[in-house]
């Protein structure tokens, strides 16, 4: 596989090298009063702070802690009027117990994944306030769950936890390192399956990572070459179960990708289509998936230039989101090995620039299934990228496909910047990821493939129009996709334009890597 690449030297930018972190979890079953380190967290309900006549608490494990403090755990956290709330947290310096501090963390009245994974998270932020180095995680309540959910609690926690410590400071001149060295997770079990958990809990943190790494990462130095080295990169570290295949402009010609082509057209960085492909080292296959992600390094809006206020053209490095999902849970997939799975992770990368090279609004693109698009606007480029990377997908005789992709304000303006929407003809599809997501603690919410709002995409001149108005933008891009599918293939369509970001953190979330990962597994043997 030979393809030269020049790195972008665009403003001088060169990433720095960071380590992820690397936190050592350990399960253990020993009294909280004895535990040795620098902070003791403990979830707690809302229920587990009521306290009696007495103002002594009920729960045992607290009233345990606060027998052995003097009774001021209860009066401090009343005087900070700490309720246990989801979000609130308080870190105490008391002495009296083998640990420096205590933590009290506020779970709320929810025992979600997603509210075990902000545990985690508080427990993070807490450490990286005090440089604790040794922390210790337990639950006010943990008597009341079973064998499994002991195993999923922990997972999260582990994660929320990971995901909490790691800052992208990989374009920040001075950078503090993150001081977390080792988590125990207390009171939830312990032995080989608590321990195979959390490994895997930390090989889909690696995936969401590098996911995160690669959304925050500018457009001038994540050029498609680049995306498709670190593509490649993937495929060399786990050569024993991976293969990668990197197409370039001429080769896409040959399969007569038009639709990819002309959004490609206008840029001075050529396009790279990445296939990286996962087979496990032994046994049968019994099911072949593709994922597919739009790859959009940056989006200018081509000839639709986008502009005004609200148009976000200085985040459009992020429109490359749903193949930095893929990309980031092929990672995972290369370090978990799953058996009886074959997996394609399929990506058509590009900028979507202006140019004299570049496509016009009016102009006519021809996708590699013979279909014509009449491009009314340039700025739905996401979908004509698509379009050639899902009939190159159903060539490679998957039985089904998710495809994920930034490719709608409309979905954003329907579900909010922290629920993704998806689209499929499959119910059987719809259960199988709608599991995963209640595993992972990702939001996703089913819209309607409403055929009769086809109309508004039918062209005078081609078979159809790129994109069809304002209203059910997010459906009427769902239904042009589908026309680019193998009806045999079961087929799904993510729109992540919304949860890609985070704009109170000003970073990428890592969205739908977990998910994928998820779903992937469970199609394994």
């Amino acid at each position: 596989m030979a393809h030269s690449l020049t790195k972008a030297t665009l403003g001088l930018t060169t990433p720095s090298n960071i380590d992820a972190p690397k936190i050592v979890f350990s399960a253990k079953e020993i009294d909280l009063v004895q535990w040795k380190g620098d902070i003791l967290a403990v979830g707690v309900s809302e229920k587990d702070m009521a306290k009696d006549e007495n103002s002594k608490f009920a729960n045992s494990i607290l009233k345990k802690l606060d027998a052995q403090l003097g009774g001021l755990l209860a009066e401090s956290s009343s005087e900070e009027d700490f309720t246990g709330k989801a979000g609130q947290s308080t870190v105490l310096r008391l002495p009296g117990l083998g640990s420096k501090r205590i933590g009290l963390i506020g779970l709320g009245s929810s025992s979600s994944t997603a509210a075990y994974r902000s545990l985690g998270e508080a427990v993070a932020a807490a450490a990286k306030a005090v440089q604790a180095s040794d922390v210790a995680v337990a639950l006010a309540s943990a008597e009341g769950l079973t064998a499994d959910s002991k195993l999923s609690t922990a997972s999260a926690i582990a994660s929320g936890t990971v995901l909490g410590v790691y800052e992208d400071n990989r374009f920040k001149s001075e950078s503090k390192k993150p001081l977390l060295k080792s988590v125990d997770i207390l009171g939830l079990g312990a032995g080989p399956d608590l321990e195979n958990k959390l490994k895997y809990a930390s090989d889909v943190c690696s995936g969401v990572i590098f996911g995160k790494e690669l959304v925050n990462a500018p457009a001038n130095v994540l050029t498609p070459g680049v995306l498709a080295e670190e593509a490649s990169k993937i495929a060399s570290t786990y050569s024993d179960v991976f293969t990668a295949t990197i197409l370039d402009a001429e080769q896409c010609k040959e399969l007569k990708m038009g639709s990819y082509l002309g959004v490609a057209a206008a840029s001075s960085n050529p396009p790279h289509f990445i296939h990286l492909c996962y087979k496990p080292s032994t046994g049968p296959v019994k099911a072949k998936l593709g994922l597919v992600g739009k790859g959009l390094t940056f989006d200018s809006g081509g000839y639709n230039i986008k502009t005004g206020p609200g148009c976000s053209i200085e985040l459009m490095k992020f429109d490359m989101g749903g193949s930095a999902a893929v990309l980031g849970a092929a990672k995972a997939i290369g370090q978990i090995k799953p058996l009886g799975v074959e997996v394609h992770f399929i990506v058509a990368a590009c900028e979507n620039m202006i140019s004299g090279t570049g496509m016009r609004p009016g102009d006519i693109v021809t996708a590699s299934n013979g279909k014509t698009i009449e491009v009314n606007n340039t700025d739905a480029e996401g979908r004509l990228t698509l379009a050639d990377a899902l009939v190159y997908t159903c060539n490679q005789g998957v039985d089904k496909i998710v495809d994920l992709a930034t490719l709608t304000g409309a979905c954003v303006v329907a579900l909010g910047p922290s629920i993704a929407g998806f689209f499929t003809p499959s119910d059987d599809l719809a259960k199988e990821v709608i599991g995963a997501s209640e595993i992972s603690g990702e939001k996703f919410w089913r819209m309607p493939l409403e055929d009769s709002y086809w109309e508004s995409m039918k062209s005078g001149v081609a078979d159809m129009v790129n994109t069809g108005g304002r209203q059910g933008g997010a459906i009427t891009a769902a239904l042009f996709l589908k026309q680019f599918v193998d009806e045999k293939v079961q087929w799904m369509h993510i729109d992540m334009a919304g949860p890609v970001w985070n704009d109170k953190k000003r970073a990428a979330t890592g969205f739908g890597v977990s998910t994928l990962v998820e779903w992937v597994l469970k199609n394994s043997s």
